[in-house]
């Protein structure tokens, strides 16, 4: 037997609830953060993170996800796609309870690496499953369906947050993942069978360490500078030289080796490498104005989570609708003509942040989230570029905190040392000790160097967006070749060629191993 046999439809639905389900708590999980980071960085409600730390929270996760999740599926090959899906949801469900009932900003940061794992073990194996499980028509409709999962979870993340933090204490935003991977757990040992591809990929354990090692070196110099305001300084300038280095030997080494995770010859072709380019720069920008939105609404405008919550839904009901609108123009217009201008609009969003200010009203906020959302959804569609997003996180908190230290420094003037020395680490400090010491310039200041700052960022991360922007137009045909339907690879052909070429003694299925 060389494909495995097709599953009662009953079934296949079951498992694809299943995959639902896992995808949904991904993508809640990823959105729960952005409006729990405020209350993080309170001193009382949470665990008084500064902004570096808060970085790391964020980036740490992204990190073990992007080096770890090509890794993870040549080991779905190795020893089946469900024994490595449910290591993961072990993994992300245990991680979560930790990062719950973290007790300092460096737990919750190693608890969220740890998170990050359990996810990149996750993601490939339940794409692997999906394909496993559905052929022909009924593959393209079960895709269709799965995909609503990562609108809803966008759309829901924020608000379930919101509710969460309004009702109970933060680590709550992280707990809820465990009842729900306990349940995804019991649907994949009962429902899925263990999948396991009769080609093996080889593991690329010197590309992952030099990937990992590079961007970390790499994301602790960005974030380092935006601490110290300073990059002349030795721990600033010399990680993100070892950075760059690392991931430099990185591509030297992926271009020697026979059969590397990750391919850098696939960018040396024009539309594959800028249409990367690009939308690694576009993600690259919504990663630091997000990061930005959730000071702004929480801190700023003083909105509890449920309102920023709430507030932050045209943002994902624009995504969902902007990716079928895209898919459908690119049928009859070329791909250019369609993505640039979804991308300079997008840009000229993020920029717009540049013009929000104390008291702008509620209505232009949200105009603007919904056609952020419109246009990113058009321009991203169903490409993902994690990797970049950490370093966009990176990046977008150290122009918001070097700006902050300079734009808060006339008020600190005359007042005591330790006061200073809190109010520079973050806006959420200064608010805290202004409240503390009854000094309400104090926080007025704090929340005008805030938006000083969120100004500044926003106009960088602007040109940032236009810079995908001109490599789209640039690295993208103008007029689209007429091409007819694409017609869908046989699989189980493909498998019995692999098994016939390498007279595979076994099956390439077996549910009991």
């Amino acid at each position: 037997m060389t494909a495995p046999p097709t599953l009662p439809r009953f079934r296949q639905q079951l498992i694809l609830a299943v995959l639902m389900l896992c995808s949904l708590l991904i993508w809640l999980d990823n959105t729960v953060l952005s409006t729990t980071l405020e209350t993080l960085a309170d001193p009382v409600r949470g665990l008084g993170a500064n902004p570096g730390q808060l970085q790391w929270a964020t980036g740490s996760y992204t990190l073990a996800f992007a080096t770890l999740m090509f890794t993870a599926g040549a080991l779905g090959d190795r020893f089946g796609h469900r024994t490595v899906f449910s290591s993961g949801l072990v993994i992300f469900a245990g991680s979560s309870l930790w990062a719950g009932y973290a007790s300092d900003a460096g737990q919750l940061i190693a608890a969220r690496a740890a998170m990050g794992m359990g996810s990149a073990l996750i993601t490939p194996a339940m794409m692997a499953i999906l394909m496993w499980t559905f052929a022909g028509p009924a593959r393209a409709a079960a895709i269709g369906i799965f995909s609503t999962s990562a609108g809803v979870g966008m759309a829901a993340g924020p608000v379930l947050a919101g509710f969460l933090l309004d009702h109970f204490w933060w680590g709550s935003v992280f707990l809820i993942n465990v009842p729900v991977a306990a349940l995804a757990l019991v649907g994949l040992a009962v429902l899925v069978p263990n999948f396991r591809s009769l080609t093996l990929r080889p593991l690329d354990p010197a590309g992952m360490l030099l990937s990992i090692s590079g961007l970390v070196a790499l994301a602790y110099g960005l974030i380092r500078a935006g601490q110290v305001a300073v990059w002349s300084r030795t721990d600033v300038w010399a990680p993100i030289a070892v950075g760059l280095v690392l991931l430099a030997v990185f591509v030297l080494v992926e271009l020697r080796v026979k059969a590397p995770g990750f391919d850098p010859r696939l960018f040396a072709q024009r539309t594959f490498g800028g249409g990367n380019v690009a939308l690694g720069l576009l993600l690259f920008g919504v990663a630091a104005i997000t990061f930005y939105n959730a000071f702004y609404l929480q801190g700023a405008l003083g909105f509890s989570p449920m309102k920023a919550g709430l507030a932050n839904i045209p943002t994902a009901f624009g995504a969902l609708a902007g990716a079928p609108l895209a898919s459908r123009l690119v049928r009859h217009l070329p791909l250019r003509l369609v993505t640039v201008p979804a991308l300079t609009v997008a840009a000229l969003t993020m920029g717009g942040y540049g013009f929000l200010g104390l008291q702008t009203p509620l209505v232009w906020i949200e105009i603007l989230l919904l056609i952020q959302g419109l246009s990113i959804g058009m321009a991203i569609g169903p490409v993902t570029a994690a990797l970049i997003s950490n370093l966009g996180i990176a990046v977008g908190g150290t122009i918001m905190s070097i700006t902050y230290r300079c734009a808060i420094e006339p008020s600190l003037e005359g007042a005591p040392g330790p006061v200073q020395d809190q109010a520079r680490v973050s806006a959420e400090q200064a608010r805290h000790v202004a409240t503390a010491m009854h000094q309400p310039t104090l926080a007025q200041a704090a929340d005008n160097a805030f938006i000083h700052a969120m100004h500044v960022g926003a106009g960088w991360i602007a040109v940032i967006a236009f810079l995908g922007a001109a490599v789209l137009l640039i690295t993208l045909p103008a007029v689209g070749k007429k091409k007819g339907p694409i017609p869908e690879p046989d699989y189980e052909e493909a498998r019995s060629s692999e098994a016939r070429a390498a007279q595979a003694p076994e099956s390439g299925w077996n549910p009991n191993r």
